[in-house]
């Protein structure tokens, strides 16, 4: 029997929950007031359909398993998943969530994917339901970044995150279960802090944004995305690991490297920046570097797979 993932606003994001659960062999029910928002949706999934080609699609995976309505009560009717996706703004996001807990059926999951809100606050005027309306936080491009943060809120209980971790494995993805609320959650939190020195070096005059950014890709970046940062900082201790790394870099965390309160945003600095940031796509659209991108993750994703935990025999790791 398929699933059905009901989509509810459809910028970005949603649309790149779109095209993931379509190449999972999913059906979708959209709904967006906006006006074009169907031919904005349909021309998004056939542009991600060539990455999510080359990725590799489930069986049943066919674009024309995308249905527009036009009522969100419509939408979330029969779904397995329903995903909202409007804008970062608490207040309408409080009121579109509590109409979809008030017309969804009360087994099905209510993902929100905001990147800052706790999960108490977005449950708040759900008078169903409320529990089963959690975070659900995903990463552009959705449709091929594996990482949703899954967070419940005072509401949830244990089997509706564990029926939520399920639904979002079935689409492809790995979630993370963020044991405690806060602001940003996990990933968001770390990105801002680098993102705040970065905006600090180029305001300080030390880098430009294509120095930073490089210092990034051929650098730290390049442990990462097979690592993260634990592991990688473990691996400076020598053979000693973590423990010794910790003895003899430690004391370097009281020094004033960091700035992590952000710089204020002058026009000079955003000039800076856009100039920079214009000056690194060299011409290129938004669109060609889409594509790039989305290449490069086809092809990389590829390669760390085969390096990933289950790879080596260690299930249940995240």
């Amino acid at each position: 029997m398929s699933q059905q993932l009901s989509v509810i606003g459809t910028g970005v994001i949603g649309n790149g929950w779109i095209a993931r659960a379509l190449a999972q062999g999913w059906d979708v029910v959209a709904f967006d007031p906006a006006p074009g928002a169907e031919a904005r949706t349909r021309e998004f999934v056939a542009s991600a359909w060539h990455s999510l080609t080359r990725a590799g699609l489930a069986e049943g995976a066919d674009p024309e398993r995308l249905t527009f309505v036009d009522s969100l009560e419509t939408a979330v009717e029969g779904a397995d998943l329903i995903q909202e996706n409007v804008p970062e703004r608490l207040e309408l996001k409080r009121e579109i969530l509590a109409a979809i807990d008030a017309a969804a059926a009360p087994e099905a999951i209510i993902g929100s994917s905001t990147s800052g809100f706790k999960p108490s606050d977005l449950q708040r005027d759900c008078a169903n339901a409320p529990g089963r309306v959690i975070v659900a936080h995903p990463f552009n491009p959705v449709y091929l970044l594996p990482l949703v943060e899954l967070v419940g809120g005072e509401a949830t209980v244990a089997a509706q995150t564990e029926r939520a971790q399920a639904l979002y494995q079935a689409l492809a993805m790995r979630p993370l279960v963020v044991k405690r609320e806060i602001e940003g959650h996990i990933a968001d939190r770390l990105m801002e802090a680098l993102w705040r020195e970065a905006l600090h070096l180029v305001n300080d005059g030390v880098a430009t944004t294509e120095e930073i950014d490089a210092a990034v890709v051929y650098g730290c970046g390049l442990r990462w995305s097979l690592m993260g940062t634990f592991l990688t900082f473990h691996l400076a201790g020598g053979d000693a690991g973590m423990r010794h790394m910790l003895e003899q870099f430690g004391p370097a965390l009281k020094l004033p490297w960091t700035k992590l309160e952000a710089p204020e945003l002058t026009d000079e600095l955003i000039d800076k920046v856009v100039d920079g940031c214009e000056h690194q796509a060299a011409g290129r659209s938004v669109a060609e570097l889409d594509r790039r991108r989305d290449d490069f993750l086809v092809e990389l994703l590829g390669l760390v797979q085969k390096y990933w935990p289950e790879a080596e025999g260690l299930e249940g790791r995240i």
